[in-house]
């Protein structure tokens, strides 16, 4: 079962790149998909810290693939926090706060100003039949407020 935050925004890095001159009359040529890696479709519910999204998370239920790339290739969107929690907390708030937690963790700056919102998909892989205290799965995602592509990581 998949359930996405409401996109608030928070604030941290800014995503755009700082402005370099070259004294060559060319312009360098965006690096080779080959340099970058290959783009992989993997299961959503498999995202960890630091894979970058070549779109954003899913919110449909019935998608249970995304398609990850280097974070060095253009993406929309970047896990960076995975943690358990237990089955009554997987709710809005707990999610929240364990986003904004993490996010300052991954990248290393405050969350203030940033131009990157936030948002989570919440796994939730309850079985029952197990004595299990935290059967369910945050995965928080970042994302450019603007809704332009990132094109390196957030991470610190």
């Amino acid at each position: 079962m998949t359930a996405c935050g409401g996109g608030q925004h928070v604030a941290g890095p800014s995503s755009a790149q700082p402005a370099t001159s070259t004294h060559s009359a060319t312009p360098a040529a965006p690096p080779s998909a080959a340099a970058l890696g290959k783009e992989q479709s993997t299961a959503w519910v498999d995202l960890q810290a630091g894979d970058c999204l070549v779109d954003m998370p899913p919110t449909d239920p019935s998608v249970v693939m995304v398609t990850t790339v280097d974070c060095a290739a253009p993406h929309r969107a970047e896990a960076f926090y995975r943690g358990d929690v237990a089955v009554n907390d997987a709710v809005a708030g707990v999610a929240d706060q364990a986003c904004a937690s993490g996010f300052a963790s991954y990248t290393g700056h405050p969350a203030a100003g940033s131009g990157l919102s936030v948002t989570y998909l919440i796994d939730s892989r309850q079985d029952r039949t197990s004595n299990n205290p935290e059967p369910s799965s945050v995965i928080c995602v970042l994302y450019a407020a603007d809704g332009t592509e990132l094109t390196r990581s957030a991470r610190r």
